[in-house]
């Protein structure tokens, strides 16, 4: 079975369990599933993950 797909479905059934937000490098705050390690962005104006982190090493994996 292809290593990527089991990943992708492994992080789709992933009931997410979060760590504290954090800062990131580039100023970016974050939270991190403790479970499956997907990366969220996170807003602290309201508080909420507003949607997965994009790294410049997987943008560049996406072209």
């Amino acid at each position: 079975m292809n290593s990527g797909l089991f990943k992708r479905i492994f992080r789709w059934l992933c009931p997410h369990r979060f760590s504290w937000p954090h800062s990131g490098v580039q100023g970016q705050d974050y939270q991190v599933c403790l479970i499956c390690g997907t990366a969220y962005e996170y807003d602290w104006t309201t508080m909420r993950r507003t949607g997965r982190l994009v790294t410049p090493s997987q943008a560049i994996s996406q072209r």
